[in-house]
């Protein structure tokens, strides 16, 4: 599941950064880079025992005051400078493309197409071993996706 959504971000990433003033190269290793930066700012926080971060950031509340959103814009102008961009640009197109790439990720999490079903938090938890995955697994008798389902629930899936 993460290599879908790290190449559906970097997909998203490609589209959004396409005009910018990074050559193609650039441009695509950029997108690479910060894909894989978001995913493992996810990894990270699930890993962690954030897994209210991410339900949040999946379910639709605001953006803006979620933490992985920070950290995913942040990585993004990072990743932009380092490819050659001015700070003031880097900023600025972190701005314009991690909402975006952030809500095409959540649309699958929201979303009740069969083809988007492998797309719950349950599923997530699941990939990390050890951590909060292992944890929520312990605590609700091995079935982590009871729980998760449930708190998925409130949010309208």
């Amino acid at each position: 599941m993460f290599e879908n959504l790290k190449q559906m971000a970097m997909q998203q990433l490609m589209a959004k950064m396409a005009s910018n003033t990074l050559g193609a190269t650039e441009t695509q290793e950029a997108a690479t880079e910060g894909a894989s930066g978001i995913m493992d700012i996810i990894k990270s926080k699930i890993a962690g025992g954030n897994i209210d971060e991410v339900k949040d950031l999946f379910s639709g509340g605001n953006m803006e005051n979620n933490g992985i959103f920070a950290a995913a814009k942040a990585k993004m102008s990072e990743t932009l400078q380092a490819k050659g961009m001015s700070a003031e640009e880097a900023e600025t197109e972190a701005a314009n493309t991690t909402p975006d790439v952030l809500n095409s990720l959540k649309d699958k999490f929201q979303s009740t197409d069969e083809a988007d079903s492998g797309f719950s938090l349950e599923a997530l938890t699941n990939l990390i071993p050890g951590g909060a995955g292992d944890m929520l697994k312990n605590a609700v008798g091995g079935n982590a996706g009871d729980l998760l389902n449930k708190a998925k629930g409130l949010f309208g899936k």
